[in-house]
């Protein structure tokens, strides 16, 4: 991975850079910005009695960190290019402490929504961070740092739970924020003393205008997967959000073809890696949440149901969270494979991995073992997937669009963890049993979504068996005006 050697010229720095300090830096702050994914799992039931709001005006204090996040993340990635990967870093966690002091100061729907809006606009700091590593590490670590880094989504998610379960049942549910608002600035801290700022800049103009149709489209297909069970999927409004969304990626689309300097480089993204890599994110991010979904809902349903487990959210949190270990150890694992046989294969492997773990799941759900297993088998074939994923986007494109590139493979696999919860929402509303009167999920309508949820997983695999046969040893170096980059040939 040459790139790591041919960066433009150091001098000026006062202290070489320590490639230990700043992995575990940018690891500390991926896992810290992943926390805001399951902050307000705990809480989510007592919300409208904590805001004095109705359930469904609630639940925006969740759909607002994804919007902010959509949004936010490929804008991040490309300021991060343009002016300064570790700057953009630097403010996404002052975003995440302010969203966390504002709520953590509420008592009110607004000032909630607008905090959870603050804490999605800091999404950016996994992939400024892979960037970053890109840029300073020696090529030796990139891989497995790369894929640490990668991880770190899930990570900070399956520990958040079981953390944020027990300062919910022990404290005031502000705890949470301030407890948030506190690791945000000891990842400032920490980036401001030892991760230097990247000099592999492209400079010019911001495009505004692709900036801002690229965030209508987004919010509006989001807004619709997300709110679509509520308001009806027939609904004009639903229907109207999603017809709105493909006019205006379409016309955006059109317009980032024609400017000189895009938002997103549309053509880098239709190489094949990159189109590849970014199509089997998003089947990823569906298979990786379904199991999100289903788990706790299992772990929690009564005894009564048959199937349910009746168990404590601090429960879930504890059983979900060896996902997250696992999911860590995986990284040198991932890293490894890639370096002997390419992130090819690596992607390949833990899609088959993420399969077999919802296989396992159709069988093995009736006692708090099982889903243990379950949780650690499709976390260790994620912690694959993730680590590849970084190293098939940096193989294809140049270091001055690491960030961008980084950032829309994020927002790919959060689009697909979207579609993963309105789906999973349908079948557990429409296959129901009912229990004194109210009605739960079935049994069957959990072993569909599992069964989805490895369709998904193999949906991956096969859209990973196009990309280039190749083993890119390293990312391709920066190219000249004279020298555009290529795609490697299959």
């Amino acid at each position: 991975m040459s790139d790591a050697l041919t960066r433009p010229a150091e001098a000026g720095r006062s202290a070489p850079v320590r490639p230990g300090a700043v992995v575990a830096v940018l690891a500390l702050s991926g896992i810290t910005v992943s926390l805001m994914q399951t902050l307000v799992i705990p809480i989510v039931p007592e919300l409208p009695k904590y805001l004095n709001a109705s359930p469904s005006n609630a639940a925006w204090a969740v759909t607002a960190t994804l919007l902010a996040a959509a949004v936010a993340t490929p804008m991040a990635g490309r300021i991060g290019d343009m002016f300064g990967k570790r700057l953009m870093l630097l403010i996404s966690l002052v975003l995440l402490v302010a969203g966390s002091v504002v709520c953590a100061l509420s008592d009110a729907l607004v000032p909630m929504i607008v905090g959870r809006a603050l804490q999605g606009l800091a999404s950016a700091v996994v992939p400024l961070g892979i960037s970053i590593m890109r840029d300073e590490l020696p090529p030796e670590k990139l891989a497995g740092s790369t894929a640490l880094m990668s991880a770190s989504l899930g990570v900070g998610g399956a520990l958040g739970l079981p953390a944020a379960a027990f300062l919910a049942d022990h404290f005031d549910w502000h705890v949470l924020f301030w407890t948030s608002a506190a690791l945000g600035v000891v990842a400032f801290a920490l980036v401001m003393m030892l991760v230097p700022e990247s000099r592999v800049r492209t400079g010019g103009r911001f495009d505004a205008v692709g900036s801002a149709g690229l965030a209508v489209g987004l919010v509006s297909l989001l807004l619709a997967v997300s709110k679509g069970a509520d308001w009806g999927w027939a609904s004009g409004t639903t229907l109207g959000l999603f017809a709105l969304a493909v006019v205006v990626l379409l016309a955006w689309g059109v317009f980032e073809l024609r400017t000189a300097q895009p938002l997103v480089d549309l053509r880098t993204t239709a190489r094949r890696q990159v189109l590849f890599t970014n199509l089997a994110s998003i089947a990823f991010g569906f298979s990786m949440f379904a199991m999100s979904l289903v788990l706790p809902q299992l772990l929690q349903l009564p005894t009564q149901t048959g199937y349910g487990l009746g168990k404590s959210m601090l429960t879930v949190g504890l059983v979900m969270a060896p996902q997250g270990l696992v999911m860590m150890a995986m990284a040198p694992v991932s890293a490894a494979i890639t370096k002997a046989r390419g992130p090819k294969i690596t992607l390949m492997i833990g899609a088959v991995i993420v399969a077999a773990g919802y296989g396992l799941n159709i069988v093995l759900m009736s006692e708090v073992w099982h889903l243990v297993l379950v949780s650690c088998v499709i976390g260790a074939g994620v912690g694959f997937a993730y680590g590849a994923m970084p190293a098939l986007i940096m193989g294809a494109v140049s270091p001055s669009e690491t960030a961008a590139a980084n950032s829309l493979n994020t927002l790919m696999r959060s689009i697909g963890t979207s579609v993963a919860s309105a789906v999973a929402g349908v079948i557990l509303a429409q296959m129901t049993i009912n229990l004194d009167g109210h009605a739960l999920p079935s049994e069957n309508g959990f072993k569909v979504v599992m069964a989805i949820g490895a369709g998904a997983a193999v949906l991956a695999f096969i859209l990973a068996s196009f990309l280039p046969r190749h083993r890119p040893s390293a990312p391709s170096p920066e190219p000249t005006a004279a020298e555009p980059s290529t795609e490697a040939v299959a």
